[in-house]
């Protein structure tokens, strides 16, 4: 296998992995509040309520409140489902790296961005909503552990581009060549 080849097939890998943990945690966006409920009886049936009352404290509050939003304001619940839909969209957009990954490394450096903007946003909307800050922690990790396959698949992707200006025939386009 060439250079090149081996370097697009990690830079594909790479992005399926990324595209699939996107698609899943936004998936996971749409039944929210059943899995909160079969969270917590999980929870319960591991024992965890003993040993971590904090997590069961929280994930019992945040399914009640789901249920009270399901029940009386289920359109609140349609937020929810836009964010599932982003994330969704996101993962449309990585189909231009995967088939052009020189030419689009824009979008996986704009991941990249995006993944150190959670940082920000869960340390300041995290305390705005009454998030304790150990879950905003976790949600933080979303963006630590997103930006590390995208910074695999940037520097593979300029490993690409060095490997392909290296390998292109130069042109001569100096006046003295034209005559």
């Amino acid at each position: 296998m060439s250079d090149r080849a081996a370097l697009l097939k990690g830079i594909r890998a790479w992005l399926a992995f990324f595209v699939v943990c996107l698609v899943l945690s936004g998936a996971t966006a749409f039944p929210l509040v059943h899995e909160l409920r079969w969270t917590e009886d999980l929870l319960r049936a591991l024992s965890v309520p003993e040993h971590v009352p904090a997590l069961t404290d929280w994930i019992g509050h945040v399914r009640r409140g789901l249920d009270t939003a399901d029940a009386d304001y289920p359109f609140l619940l349609y937020g929810t489902d836009w964010l599932a839909f982003a994330h969704l969209v996101i993962a449309v957009a990585f189909y231009g790296p995967y088939r052009d990954p020189v030419r689009n490394v824009w979008v996986v450096e704009v991941g990249m961005i995006a993944c150190a903007g959670i940082i920000p946003l869960a340390l300041i909307c995290g305390p705005l909503r009454d998030i304790p800050l150990w879950w905003s922690v976790i949600d933080m990790s979303f963006g630590v552990f997103g930006v590390i396959p995208l910074y695999v698949v940037r520097k593979r992707i300029r490993a690409l581009e060095a490997l392909e200006n290296a390998t292109a025939p130069t042109m001569n386009t100096s006046p003295a060549a034209a005559t």
